[in-house]
């Protein structure tokens, strides 16, 4: 599988627009563009070795006998309300998997919330009664937290920004930087539930749709995976941007390749479905409650049974593999039999699901 030689050089799309003056929507969208303004704004100024890592969550020694996994996020999504969720839950959850993808135990919150005039106190309760819930089950407390309000037309109803902390657990060593040629790319479920989802509550595919998001908090789900394989070498939730961005990041953090099976990775039919009319790829779709995990050929097996022992695993699947060559690039070898690049998401792809 691994023996072909694919020519990457050649005719390609023309890159994007920059936009160096001012923030576009695609600077949001968690592809290229995103990467650059994170890069230019914040990763430069800021210079650090905790931050400069590029994963999900930064791992930090601050003189403690155990190392920490910090993350902070911001969220906006519309609907405020959607299937399988809302932006409390999608709050809790995507800050608890951030800090768990570097095999720590998530153990506290904190939540800011932007709040507009005139939004109804009966849906800010709801989106707070969903955030304690989430909390519960992922086994964290928002111990802390801020509001502030701004005038009516300055926000879209709700925002809410979360940081979170955890211990990692001293047996692990897990980074985007750790893949290895040989390991195996294992995928914990179907992939676009959530971007689909959110535009089925916008009415947006023109069509009934039953499909739910699929956020989740997954670090009870990793907690099994380690205890089963603490050598695990790469953990990571494809959020914004998709499972294609994502293996991008891991290919570029470890100077590897990764070579992906189409026929391997599970997409719902409804989610096919959508990115058929839309014209969308599901590669790129965001995800929620999904994880991509990278691990040594011969642990495999023994996580991939815990993995489907468990409520969030239960569809995990092997994907691919990680190679040699060609460097910080990924490859699909498609149902035809041709191999394609995956390329990083450039622009801006859906409006903002997460």
């Amino acid at each position: 599988m691994t023996d072909e030689t694919v020519n990457i050089e050649g005719a390609v799309c023309a890159p994007p627009l920059t936009h160096n003056e001012q923030i576009v929507m695609g600077h949001g969208a968690g592809g290229r563009m995103s990467h650059q303004l994170i890069q230019k704004a914040f990763v430069s100024v800021f210079q650090n070795t905790a931050l400069n890592a590029g994963d999900d969550a930064a791992l930090v020694e601050p003189g403690l006998r155990q190392k920490l996994s910090i993350s902070t996020d911001a969220h906006v999504v519309s609907p405020l309300f959607f299937p399988g969720g809302d932006i409390g839950k999608l709050a809790v959850c995507g800050t608890v998997n951030d800090v768990a993808m570097l095999g720590a135990k998530p153990l506290y919150l904190t939540a800011g919330f932007i709040l507009e005039e005139g939004l109804p106190m009966d849906t800010l309760k709801r989106v707070v009664e969903s955030m304690r819930a989430a909390a519960e089950e992922a086994g964290v407390q928002i111990v802390a937290g801020d509001t502030k309000v701004v005038q009516k037309g300055k926000a879209d109803g709700l925002y809410i920004t979360t940081a979170g902390v955890g211990v990692v657990r001293e047996d692990v060593n897990v980074s985007g930087a750790n893949a290895k040629p040989g390991d195996v790319v294992i995928l914990s479920g179907t992939i676009g539930d959530h971007g689909i989802a959110v535009l089925g509550a916008r009415g947006e595919l023109g069509f009934e749709s039953s499909l739910q998001s699929d956020v989740a908090p997954l670090n009870h789900l990793i907690a099994a995976m380690l205890d089963a394989g603490p050598n695990i070498h790469v953990l990571r939730d494809p959020t914004r941007g998709g499972l294609a961005t994502t293996l991008n990041e891991i290919a570029v953090q470890s100077n590897a390749g990764i070579l992906l099976k189409e026929e391997a990775i599970p997409v719902h039919p409804e989610v096919n479905a959508a990115c058929e009319m839309l014209g969308f790829d599901a590669l790129y779709v965001a995800n929620e409650g999904k994880l991509v995990a990278i691990v040594p050929q011969e642990d495999a097996e023994k996580v991939l049974a815990v993995m489907k022992s468990t409520k969030y695993g239960e569809g995990a699947v092997v994907i691919g593999e990680v190679v040699a060559e060609p460097k910080s690039r990924v490859l699909l070898k498609t149902v035809l039999g041709s191999t394609r690049v995956v390329d990083m998401l450039a622009g801006e792809m859906l409006p903002r699901i997460c």
